[in-house]
């Protein structure tokens, strides 16, 4: 299997290789078998969420809404701070 990266995430990957010792193909096979053991909790997680929605017992909130909430939380807590 080839796999292209940014050069970022190669320069990430190239200087954990270095720090650990690890191989490349290691460290691809731990993060691909990291995902793969999380994956189906993520996916019932996120269709109980849908489920909640869908039927109504969780309310979606507007996201301008939910900024606003916190940036008045981080203003309070700055002039507590003061």
């Amino acid at each position: 299997m080839e796999v292209n990266f940014s050069p970022e995430l190669q320069a990430k990957i190239e200087k954990l290789v270095s720090e650990t010792g690890c191989t490349v193909d290691d460290l691809a096979a731990y993060a691909f078998d990291g995902y793969l053991a999380q994956l189906p909790e993520v996916r019932e997680t996120l269709d109980s969420r849908y489920d909640d929605i869908k039927s109504g017992r969780v309310k979606l909130i507007p996201g301008d809404e939910v900024f606003a909430a916190l940036r008045a939380k981080s203003a309070l807590r700055r002039a507590q701070q003061a």
